[in-house]
């Protein structure tokens, strides 16, 4: 930025200078916003259920192969059931579960043809239940639930089919 001889910005100058707040500001607001939706995000799917849901509703495929170890999000559950295997990403679970009501018990179970498969839930108040492929959840609230499902072994690509069922 060039400054005159008196002291004083020219008029180019403090049009740059003004723009470059309003970009600055624009930026701020993106970034905010992505945020926002990353935190609702999920890398296969985002399922809403309703007490009485239908089978298609809870259904969903994917595939593991992170190098993430689910244990790094907690290394034991509620029940002291240690938390095994590796997903993609911490930051953003496989599946975000969206609870619309109360629920006495949800069965979710990964199928799968060629081996082992591990689960992690995180519930809304961040409390997790994990398990070998099939985990029996009881008194789940509504809101939000954080999904991921996991192999054994860092970097294994396993299909899946991950079933929610009443």
């Amino acid at each position: 930025m060039k400054l005159l001889r008196s002291g004083i910005k020219s008029e180019t100058t403090i049009k740059v200078i003004k723009s470059m707040k309003v970009l600055n500001w624009l930026v701020a607001v993106v970034v905010l916003g992505a945020g926002s939706a990353l935190a609702d995000s999920a890398n296969f799917a985002t399922l809403s259920l309703s007490p009485g849901f239908s089978a298609p509703s809870g259904t969903a495929t994917g595939y593991t192969g992170g190098s993430f170890s689910l244990s790094a999000i907690k290394n034991r559950d509620r029940n002291n059931n240690m938390c095994l295997g590796f997903a993609g990403d911490p930051e953003v679970p496989d599946y975000v579960v969206v609870l619309q009501k109360e629920f006495p018990r949800l069965r979710f179970q990964v199928k799968n043809k060629a081996g082992d498969t591990t689960l992690l839930i995180q519930a809304p108040d961040g409390s997790v239940r994990c398990g070998d492929t099939t985990i029996e959840a009881l008194g789940l609230s509504a809101g939000t639930y954080k999904v991921w499902v996991g192999a054994p072994t860092a970097g294994v690509r396993r299909d899946y089919r991950l079933l929610i069922r009443e």
